[in-house]
């Protein structure tokens, strides 16, 4: 019961900050869409490499005489899937200052 307490009056301590007006009325979706691209980004990539490091763990668990052809696969593969983040950064990127 303290924490729905505390909660309520957290929320009432902050309904002036968001009561203020800022120079833009649309840059709310601006701040909201970068957040969302850098965020659904890296929880992609952080899924699929957590996917790939796995798959690769299990192969070479398996076979341990390919692991040197299994971890050189890998690390591309990693790399791909780091490439979706920084996309990701970088279109978050373009949101926020290009306007």
């Amino acid at each position: 019961m303290k924490k729905v307490i505390l909660a309520t009056m957290m929320a009432l301590v902050a309904v002036p900050a968001f009561a203020q007006t800022g120079a833009d009325s649309s840059s709310w979706a601006l701040y909201l869409g970068a957040g969302l691209a850098i965020g659904l980004a890296g929880l992609g990539a952080g899924v699929g490499m957590g996917s790939a490091i796995r798959g690769g763990l299990e192969g070479i668990s398996r076979n341990p005489g390919v692991a040197g052809k299994i971890f050189t696969y890998l690390l591309v593969g990693v790399a791909l899937i780091e490439s979706i983040a920084i996309y990701g950064l970088v279109v978050s990127l373009i949101l926020l200052f290009v306007k």
